[in-house]
């Protein structure tokens, strides 16, 4: 297998709504916001639902690998309940192993309440269910020697139970990538996450915020130092100012698409990440694995939704 994926199995549920409604509910734009199921329950009945589809950020990544062809897995936690029957589903559908005997669980299959303001941005809250309760007993070792590579999402990252989980991951696979997911993730987890990028990590994806907030950087010029000095291969997105990644000492850019129809810039970054890491392992160069993911998520936010 070229690519498994390690993280939360959460059902999204994507929805409109205007900027007065994040500012009722307490909700800061372009976030993720962790919620208790009252709260999720609360919210849901104050929007109507436009989609529902299987997510969670490095499962998008997984489907947009298996989308241009490539033999991909995936182990996520769900319960056997409706909305694990569809997690399973839709993954089975899109051609991605699935690497996980679901269980009923006292606490159900997670679920993210996407919510699209007008300007295209979009803010979560994640109820995480039993997703955010993976354990190490839900990774099968053998599985992960496998593959050529194990992507991680910094949203899986948690004291405790999660932790065991990234950890056997991390000490049987051949190769790691990770995402740093989000800001208020990095800000949470920002010592671990530091030390898993200097350490452990092979690959990591950020956005310009991301790793700003990671190394308390003041200058873009610190952050390219910060990664050329750890030796890993960092990519960094910046919106309109385009992507970039750093290897050793070198950095190469690629510009942004212009001229999109801009609908919803969800899995935007996910995208990003399943088009770089499909020119990793097809053998591109890093220019090309820049251009490919630049392209994919180029698509992404001309629809609605995570995948294209």
């Amino acid at each position: 297998m070229k690519i498994l994926g390690i993280g939360n199995a959460i059902v999204d549920v994507l929805c409109k709504v205007n900027d007065d409604f994040l500012v009722k509910n307490s909700l800061t734009k372009s976030t993720m916001k962790l919620i208790d199921e009252d709260k999720f329950k609360n919210l849901l009945s104050l929007i109507n639902i436009e989609e529902t589809v299987s997510g969670g950020s490095v499962a998008n990544s997984i489907v947009g690998l298996s989308q241009l062809d490539n033999n991909v897995g995936f182990i996520g936690k769900v319960s056997d309940d409706n909305l694990g029957q569809k997690y399973e589903e839709g993954l089975k559908k899109e051609k991605v192993n699935y690497f996980y005997k679901k269980k009923k669980e006292t606490i159900p299959t997670g679920s993210c309440l996407i919510l699209i303001t007008p300007d295209s941005e979009r803010t979560m809250c994640t109820y995480l269910g039993t997703a955010g309760k993976i354990n190490d007993t839900d990774i099968d070792a053998s599985v992960v020697k496998n593959s050529e590579i194990t992507f991680l999402e910094g949203y899986l990252w948690d004291e405790g139970e999660p932790k065991k989980a990234f950890d056997k991951a991390i000490i049987n696979s051949n190769k790691v990538a990770m995402s740093l997911s989000d800001l208020f993730c990095v800000e949470r987890h920002k010592k671990h996450f530091l030390e898993l990028a200097k350490n452990k990590l092979d690959i990591i994806f950020a956005n310009e915020q991301e790793i700003t907030s990671l190394i308390n950087a003041n200058s873009f010029e610190e952050i390219v130092n910060f990664s050329k000095q750890i030796k890993k291969n960092v990519i960094i997105t910046r919106g309109k100012k385009g992507a970039l990644s750093i290897q050793n000492d070198e950095l190469i850019e690629c510009e942004a698409q212009k001229n999109l129809n801009i609908k919803d810039l969800t899995g935007a970054g996910d995208l990003f990440a399943a088009g770089y890491l499909h020119g990793i392992i097809n053998n591109f160069s890093i220019k090309e694995c820049l251009i490919k993911g630049t392209e994919l998520s180029s698509k992404i936010i001309q629809k609605i939704g995570a995948r294209i």
